[in-house]
């Protein structure tokens, strides 16, 4: 299966399933180059950071459909995406998201080359999250996942699998919010550990692969915010947390944490994601970004806006990558509706 191109291109994500989990949802961070680990401060920080629902006080509902690798003009590629956040006085904030990847039909045949039909793929993931503060600075937010692959609707030849699995992950987030000494304005600094949780087997467990966990860490500096005019800078980097050794083999997860910050150097292994966000009165932001795969050779800008009415936003993104390139001209709009 290839890397979804809302997802950074990390390196060594062939070695995982389920890479539909790394897909970057909600289209303000989209035009933000995707990197807003540090932000997540709407109702997309259930997949960000669910640290950053801390510090959410409202019901907030956000939307997006997206059409998958738009340049092969297959209609039946997409990815749905829909989040839930609500606070509740005292507890904190809880929220609740769904992510649906349609990868199409696929012909089946048998080793004669005889038409054996079609059969759909698909995957989803259901997560539910939680965030809170430990001090007026400080926040923590975990997600716990269901996650469901349906690869076939049966196995092939003399596969013992049935072509589909199932597995549980969780996310671990971290929020911290401080002032920088050099303009005094307001730093975030923000972690998000995800997708923690065993090998899926489609087959036995002797083939199961790992699932795609990562670590995204990064920062958000507000540079202007004059009550009118506000302007922020965030940075991401990402380390996919995966390791197969030459034989075939893959380390659990809880092994892999360590061993694979050893496969390659470490500034060259890793995708670092970089982003401007620019709101007027709260009311028209412009957005621009850029992220740097350096092993994938994938190198894309970004570009967004946004428009508010009322207690609904309208996002849009949009990603340049180059002629020929999957990524070129992947469109996100989403929709986020305060309630």
């Amino acid at each position: 299966m290839a890397l979804s191109p809302l997802a950074p291109a990390i390196a060594g994500v062939a070695e995982a399933t389920v890479i539909f989990l790394l897909i970057s949802p909600g289209a303000r961070a989209g035009g933000m180059g995707e990197a807003f680990v540090a932000v997540a401060d709407d109702a997309t920080a259930t997949f960000w950071n669910p640290a950053g629902l801390a510090w959410q006080n409202r019901r907030e509902l956000t939307l997006m459909h997206v059409n998958w690798l738009p340049t092969f003009r297959l209609s039946d590629l997409y990815y749905d995406f829909v989040s839930y956040v609500n606070n509740v006085e005292d507890w904190g904030t809880f929220g609740l998201n769904v992510v649906f990847l349609n990868l199409g039909e696929t012909e089946r045949r048998d080793e004669l080359n005889t038409d054996l039909g079609t059969f759909s793929t698909y995957e989803t993931a259901i997560s539910g999250s939680y965030g809170a503060t430990v001090t007026d600075d400080l926040a923590l937010g975990i997600n716990t996942k269901f996650i469901y692959s349906h690869l076939a609707d049966r196995g092939t030849g003399q596969e013992r699998g049935s072509g589909t699995a199932t597995n549980f992950a969780v996310d671990l987030g971290v929020l911290y919010k401080t002032v920088d000494p050099l303009l005094n304005r307001n730093l975030n600094l923000g972690a998000n550990l995800s997708n923690l949780g065993p090998k899926m087997a489609y087959i036995d467990r002797a083939q199961a692969d790992p699932i795609p966990t990562n670590l995204k860490f990064g920062f958000a500096w507000e540079l202007v915010n004059d009550g009118y005019n506000k302007l922020t800078l965030a940075y991401d980097m990402n380390k996919l947390l995966v390791r197969k050794h030459p034989d075939g083999t893959t380390d659990p997860f809880f092994i892999a944490l360590y061993t694979a910050w050893t496969d390659e150097p470490v500034f060259i292994d890793m995708t670092y994601n970089v982003g401007l966000e620019y709101w007027y009165s709260d009311l028209v932001a412009l957005r621009f970004g850029y992220w740097n795969d350096e092993i994938g050779k994938v190198k894309p800008l970004t570009y967004g806006a946004s428009f508010k009415v009322s207690t609904y936003r309208f996002d849009f993104s949009y990603i340049s990558a180059g002629k020929g390139h999957p990524l070129t001209d992947t469109m996100r709009l989403s929709l986020t509706i305060g309630l």
